[in-house]
């Protein structure tokens, strides 16, 4: 995949460590390095692209001497609204691998009422990831249910 413009969404990080997340992403989801530009001093990420789960993630360090001292990372503003989500073959074993490669959990893994093994992690980042394995196709009535269960 070192053509990037036929991936269909891109997610672009905007990340404390670059260094670090590009390794996470390696480690924990078996990503494989596309691409990466390192500023001159070798001392901040520019631009990353790694590919990861038959997608692309692109990332680089944060700048805020180029916006007034102003970061941007999640880190800094406290969290991210943003989750990404991954769908696997095996949700255990990938949410294993990325616990083993320093996320942490948000939400536990789980079997859940709409029929997907689903949990939350953060990565070091700052980045929370869903880890999903389609189990069942639920029904109407369980998601009724389930909902009701959970957020009535």
């Amino acid at each position: 995949m070192n053509d990037l413009s036929n991936a269909p969404v891109i997610p672009y990080l905007t990340v404390a460590d670059g260094k670090r997340a590009i390794r996470f992403l390696v480690e924990a989801f078996d990503g494989r390095l596309v691409n990466r530009q390192d500023t001159p001093d070798g001392a901040k990420v520019i631009h990353a692209a790694v590919a990861v789960n038959g997608g692309v993630v692109m990332l680089s360090d944060d700048f805020p001497e180029r916006r007034g001292g102003k970061p941007l990372n999640a880190r800094a503003l406290g969290g991210s609204p943003v989750t990404i989500g991954l769908t696997v073959p095996d949700a255990d074993a990938a949410w294993d691998r990325a616990v083993r490669a320093g996320a942490t959990v948000v939400l536990p893994l789980a079997d859940q009422f709409w029929g997907d093994r689903f949990g939350i992690l953060e990565d070091p980042e700052g980045i929370q990831w869903s880890i999903t394995t389609k189990k069942r196709a639920a029904t109407d009535e369980e998601l009724r249910a389930g909902a009701q269960k959970h957020f009535g």
